[in-house]
């Protein structure tokens, strides 16, 4: 059974990774730094709006607006942080 704890793991971290890369590939397109017209950079950023817009816009719903700040990524890493460490305590041994 620690197996699957651990694959459950590895995928809960996976996601933070994917999370932070679209994270700064947003603020990078918002910048101007690199362009969607790109196909490459627009393939790669629809797959990550794609994995991650779902979870983000859960927590927009219940998440007062706090002017330009854009405060669910955060929220989402304390969520998965907090779902790993309850996987980790209470996982039957």
């Amino acid at each position: 059974m620690s197996s699957l704890l651990y694959l459950i793991i590895q995928i809960i971290n996976l996601f933070e990774f994917v999370l932070i890369v679209y994270i700064i590939l947003t603020w990078l397109i918002n910048f101007n730094i690199i362009k969607t017209g790109n196909r490459f950079v627009y393939s790669i950023m629809n797959v990550l709006y794609r994995l991650c817009e779902p979870s983000l816009n859960f927590v927009r719903r219940y998440l007062p607006a706090f002017g330009g700040i854009d405060l669910s990524p955060i929220v989402v890493f304390l969520g998965l942080w907090f779902i790993k460490s309850l996987l980790i305590e209470y996982w039957p041994r």
